[in-house]
């Protein structure tokens, strides 16, 4: 045996740490949170899908009372149950409840209400069956099919404006005069035999294009408001009683129909069939 063979043996062990070591519990209070979060979020979009109107003013007011409130004002013994706490049934601790109709609330209707909205639906009625009849709706036209490329027809608060107009290569009126051409006697005719039908009264408005600086002496006003004298006249002899006719304007080119003031769509006549209810 060498004499080498008694030296003591050394081993070695290598301590290996798996994972990097520790990194601290932070992450886990980040992760709860973010949890809890998601389950308030989900929480209270079942709540906004489960529950009614009241139910979530009957929340809300829990958590921000406006009145003075005891835990049994809201009555009921199921989940939200009970009613809202602003209705006369239910009255407040120290208060009586709701007793002037709020802003949301549906007050009651009374007969006349209901009387008055049913003539206002007759109204209207009466002023759609004028429409369809003069714009052969669902039929034929009381007129001409190159009469009806005049006219279009809008149901308004006012009542029903027919507004007859201009075409490039047709025109309502000889030149810059008011003399109607044979088109504007046709449309005049067959709406003098429509009004006859019903009793509203009836408004005639005149407009025109605007024209360039060299018609600067071009008389707008004046011929606006002859040609609007000149359909009451056509009106009132196809049979439509004078008194009917409460207003004549001519509003020269104040008022276009079209973004470009000087287009011949702006030369119309503007006959309004007005609601007798208003």
């Amino acid at each position: 045996m060498s004499a080498g063979s008694n030296a003591p043996i050394i081993i070695k062990r290598k301590k290996v740490i798996a994972g990097g070591g520790h990194h601290g519990g932070a992450w886990k209070v980040a992760y709860a949170d973010f949890v809890t979060a998601m389950m308030a979020f989900f929480m209270l979009m079942w709540l906004l899908n489960a529950t009614t109107e009241q139910q979530r003013k009957g929340i809300a007011d829990f958590f921000s009372p406006t009145i003075p409130i005891n835990r049994v004002s809201g009555g009921g013994s199921g989940a939200f149950g009970g009613d809202n706490i602003f209705t006369e049934e239910t009255l407040a601790q120290s208060g009586t409840g709701i007793s002037q109709p709020t802003i949301g609330m549906n007050p009651v209707r009374s007969e006349s209400d209901a009387a008055g909205d049913a003539a206002v639906a007759a109204q209207v009625a009466a002023l759609r069956d004028i429409e369809a009849v003069l714009m052969g709706q669902g039929g034929e036209s009381m007129l001409s099919d190159q009469a009806l490329r005049h006219i279009i027809t809008r149901l308004t608060e006012e009542g029903l404006v027919i507004e007859i107009y201009d075409l490039p290569q047709v025109t309502l009126f000889q030149g810059e005069t008011a003399v109607p051409n044979p088109v504007t006697a046709e449309i005049a005719a067959i709406m003098a035999r429509l009004f006859q039908a019903v009793s509203n009264d009836v408004a005639i408005e005149g407009h025109l294009s605007a024209k360039s600086l060299v018609h600067i002496d071009y008389p707008i006003w004046e011929l606006s408001t002859d040609r609007a004298s000149q359909m009451r006249l056509m009106l009132q002899s196809g049979g439509l009683n004078p008194r009917r006719i409460v207003r004549q304007t001519g509003a020269g080119d104040r008022e276009p129909a079209v973004r470009d003031a000087t287009a011949p769509r702006n030369n119309r006549i503007e006959v309004i069939l007005l609601r007798s209810d208003i």
